[in-house]
């Protein structure tokens, strides 16, 4: 089928006419011109042609409005003669459509890149999933000698199968930095290098060929010839032979019938490897006509009159202005985002919340603070709702993947705190939970955007498989909840308190990246690093980056702090254990492999 905003682009015949509700899924359903899908009939010159004209478009527009969804019909595009590499910019999505990522191949390659002068430490909000890619390598052929996905945060690869061999790092841009990718559900035939990437999450992965290489933290779990628990005195391979629970992210699909649906895979236990190895991935097809398809110009109360009939909602590309929570209320319900659809809070107001129901469904979305400040962007649960404990969560947990918050950056932002979760058994699969660092002018500093807390956990037996947070400017995450377990952590204190006044309390300096609450008596946390670079007052001190009680349940494994490049010290690892980094020993991890 062929969309609207295809054939507009391509000169191709019209799509067929648009279902009688044009915002009620269907096969006919127009998505808009930025959800562009291709179709194995079309010429790799034509693809190329519309691939390029978005990249050039999103290649540099860090900060921009322009969201984007490639997406490609079953078959196979490019040759060995005439490849297709599909370089892939900000806020773009490059999907296939098949229900196995078997069903679209790419002859050619999926390309993100670094830039010269900062290497991929900027590489965000950008995804690929569900295909086959055999390199072809092309006229550059430093990008595509080998598939290059050379990402940073808010970047994964998931449901991908590269027949050859897969680079992390950007090594034809100097420097080549990289900083803190996640693949989940992929087979890399040809196995990886970690190259510069300073962290990096894999999870339920066949590495094929093997892992090439650490640097700071380098975590793996449920991954099939991953490399062996190896952390300490300067290793830093975290190796988990199975994920303890995971979900993957909902996907859009083709049928062989041509019809279009939004698949949901099911919860997985204990699991190795990915979900397709032995046929399709477990799970329930919806077809697209149970969604409300939303555009930027819908109303939050209309998205609401959709949830509250029993549709999902499907987000298409674009930026969407929300000035009053929208409530998913509903068992099961599905919220996806395509082309990193972006929610951003316009009147001080939480953006999302969610009833004390199972098996709530969030992904693909970025959540934006706006200028008045929210008390919280999104609350996951009610504290005071059934107790916040769905009845049978554990068997149909709540799951987010793929959810990214901002407090500035593109715009001034505000927010006590981004993300609460109160619901129990939750799986939080790949969440980038920033204060901005960085930004348009007037959009970032110590009291323009401001955020206390990036992360609260009240839920019990909550699961975070890669969890990335930073900046925020008390602690950046709070662990409330018994039973939870965290694989992969990955934090940046503030850069910017201006002085140790503002940055301390109780007579603690600074505050703890990761703080489990005194009265938690059970947590396992696996692979977790904090850095600091305070660079406005080189003199922060922060006491200690992770504080955690004291008891025989509450256990962590691989920890690690980081002085970036010389302002700031932290003087301890895990409360008054692991010894300083500061500017005397720069770039280089204090390691505590085991607390207590």
């Amino acid at each position: 089928m062929t969309f609207l905003g295809l054939a507009l682009s391509t000169g191709l015949a019209a799509a067929p006419a648009v279902a009688a509700d044009p915002h009620q899924g269907g096969s006919a359903t127009d998505l808009g011109a930025n959800v562009v899908v291709f179709t194995p009939s079309m010429s790799t010159a034509d693809i190329r042609a519309r691939v390029d004209a978005i990249y050039a478009q999103q290649s540099d527009s860090e900060m921009g409005t322009g969201r984007y969804a490639l997406l490609f019909e079953p078959g196979t595009y490019g040759s060995a003669t005439d490849p297709l590499d599909i370089p892939v910019g900000y806020y773009t999505e490059v999907a296939g459509l098949g229900q196995d990522p078997s069903a679209v191949t790419i002859n050619g390659g999926v390309t993100a890149i670094g830039k010269n002068g900062s290497g991929s430490l900027d590489i965000f909000w950008r995804s690929v999933s569900n295909l086959t890619i055999h390199v072809v390598p092309t006229s550059d052929g430093c990008h595509t000698g080998n598939e290059m996905w050379a990402v940073s945060q808010a970047a994964p690869m998931r449901r991908v199968d590269v027949k050859d061999f897969t680079t992390f790092m950007p090594y034809c841009e100097s420097p080549n930095y990289a900083s803190g990718g996640f693949v989940a559900d992929s087979f890399l035939e040809g196995g990886a290098l970690n190259g510069s990437q300073q962290q990096f999450y894999v999870r339920n992965t066949n590495l094929g060929g093997g892992w090439t290489n650490y640097v700071w933290n380098q975590v793996f779990s449920g991954d099939v010839n991953a490399p062996a628990q190896d952390f300490g005195n300067g290793a830093a391979y975290t190796t988990l032979t199975q994920t303890p629970v995971s979900k993957e992210k909902p996907y859009v699909y083709t049928d062989t019938a041509g019809s279009w649906n939004v698949f949901v895979p099911s919860v997985q236990h204990d699991s190795v490897g990915t979900t397709w190895a032995n046929g399709h991935t477990p799970g329930t097809s919806i077809p697209l006509s149970k969604f409300f398809v939303a555009t930027p110009s819908d109303s939050v109360a209309t998205i609401n009159a959709a949830l509250a009939r029993g549709l999902n909602l499907l987000l298409t590309p674009g930026v969407y202005d929300v000035a009053s929570p929208i409530k998913v209320k509903r068992p099961d319900t599905v919220v996806l985002g395509l082309g990193m659809a972006t929610l951003t809070a316009t009147n001080g107001n939480t953006v999302l919340t969610t009833g004390d129901v199972p098996g709530i469904d969030i992904a693909g979305i970025t959540v934006d603070a706006g200028p008045v400040s929210s008390p919280v962007l999104v609350q996951i649960g009610s504290k005071n709702g059934n107790n916040g404990r769905p009845h049978d969560g554990a068997s149909n947990p709540v799951a987010l993947q793929d959810v990214f918050f901002r407090i500035g950056g593109p715009h001034v932002g505000k927010a006590d705190l981004a993300l609460e979760v109160n619901t129990d058994h939750a799986i939080l699969d790949d969440l980038w939970v920033w204060r901005a660092d960085h930004g348009v002018p007037g959009s970032v500093g110590w009291t323009v955007n401001t955020s206390d807390t990036g992360l609260v956990v009240n839920g019990d037996d909550v699961t975070a498989t890669g969890l990335f947070v930073e900046h925020f400017q008390k602690y950046n995450v709070i662990w409330n909840g018994n039973g939870g377990k965290v694989l992969f952590f990955q934090n940046e204190l503030p850069y910017d308190p201006p002085t140790q006044a503002d940055y301390q309390h109780d007579g603690v300096l600074g505050y703890a990246a990761f703080k489990v609450a005194d009265s938690v008596r059970t947590f396992e946390g696996y692979g977790m690093g904090s850095y600091i670079y305070t660079n406005v007052n080189p003199d922060i001190h922060v006491s200690h980056a992770f504080e955690v009680p004291v008891n025989d349940g509450v256990r962590l494994h691989d920890l690690l702090t980081i002085n970036l490049s010389g302002p700031g010290t932290i003087d301890h690892v895990v409360n008054d254990t692991g010894g300083p980094v500061s500017n005397a020993n720069k770039d280089v991890a204090s390691q505590v492999v085991s607390f207590p």
